[in-house]
């Protein structure tokens, strides 16, 4: 597994310190939160857990909102990547592929359609909704990167085919951390009782 950069150090934890991040990968500390640059959500704060109606504990569940701030000057596209940081191979598990987003402050309001998605873990383009098992604890990190060149992909291209893309062409990047752990089906269905 691929060193964690001493940048983001501060950023996250240290069970989402994956060194196979995409922005472990693309950022630098000269890039990252540059001019300000943050992604937030009016669903949660950094490090709150992430609410049960945006996993697979819940029907209908869909991608939780996020904002983000002016990118630099310059930027053409913003391109988000949401990975569980808990995994234990080289590469974390893409989660979200999202890009053709304006080079400006913006955001994707809950369950938003996005312009352009890329294949996800199971290979399709969806919110891929985290499924933790029972008492595990997984953590997922959303990562936006501004980029100065616009993305000339596909749909459904895969997190390969993007950061390929990204290569040399960020101008600033941030990040936003969420664990989520999983509960029993007991903890979040109705127990049934009659009164």
């Amino acid at each position: 597994m691929p060193d964690f950069p001493e940048f983001l150090g501060k950023a996250l934890p240290p069970a989402a310190r994956h060194g196979g991040l995409a922005i472990a990968q693309l950022g630098t500390a000269a890039t990252y939160g540059r001019s300000g640059f943050a992604l937030t959500s009016p669903a949660f704060r950094a490090g709150e857990e992430l609410d049960p109606s945006f996993t697979a504990e819940e029907e209908d569940s869909v991608a939780p909102p996020l904002e983000w701030s002016a990118p630099p000057p310059g930027t053409q596209e913003l391109i988000i990547i949401v990975e569980d940081a808990s995994a234990s191979t080289s590469e974390p598990v893409c989660h979200w592929l999202v890009w053709g987003l304006a080079g400006q402050r913006g955001k994707l309001l809950e369950g938003e359609v996005p312009p352009r998605t890329g294949k996800n873990a199971r290979g399709n383009s969806e919110w891929l909704l985290p499924a933790p098992a029972e008492g595990e604890t997984r953590h997922y990190v959303f990562q936006i990167f501004a980029s100065e060149l616009p993305l000339i992909l596909m749909p459904g291209a895969t997190r390969a085919d993007v950061m390929a893309a990204l290569q040399g062409n960020i101008t600033a990047c941030a990040l936003l951390y969420a664990p989520f752990t999983g509960s029993s089906e007991e903890d979040w269905e109705d127990d049934g009782d009659d009164f």
